[in-house]
């Protein structure tokens, strides 16, 4: 079943079960995050070293998977994730994650898990600040 690969994610997530939670992941998987490009990455292996590292980061991390949806192979999923860091600070972030699945493991993923701003300005000022030319160059 496709959903079971969310399932499994979110408890080894849950269970803080490293193994497990690399085994929901073909080896050759893809990882595509369409806002941030850079941030793309192939291979369960980068799976593996993020996970050390939002482990050891957030060592009291929990995972809820809020909503599911399912079309052909492709597995729509959504996302909170919480904890405290190890400075004391509120990790939070939600988002949602597609997922492609085949024997049951993830094969790809476009990838918009984000960290939640609580200390936003409000919609008027985003839009504004959207359409604010770019500083960077």
């Amino acid at each position: 079943m496709v959903t079971s690969v969310a399932e499994r994610l979110c408890q080894a997530v849950v269970d803080h079960d490293l193994e497990a939670l690399v085994g929901c992941f073909d080896p050759d998987y893809r990882n595509d995050t369409p806002v941030h490009p850079a941030r793309g990455f192939v291979g369960h292996d980068q799976v593996r070293a993020n996970w050390t590292q939002i482990f050891a980061g957030v060592p009291d991390i929990s995972a809820e998977l809020l909503r599911t949806a399912v079309h052909d192979d492709e597995l729509w999923s959504e996302w909170e994730m919480h904890g405290t860091r190890r400075d004391g600070s509120e990790h939070l972030m939600r988002g949602v994650v597609i997922f492609g699945i085949r024997e049951d493991q993830a094969t790809w993923a476009r990838f918009y898990l984000e960290p939640v701003d609580t200390a936003g300005s409000g919609v008027d000022a985003a839009v504004t600040a959207q359409l604010r030319p770019s500083a960077v160059s």
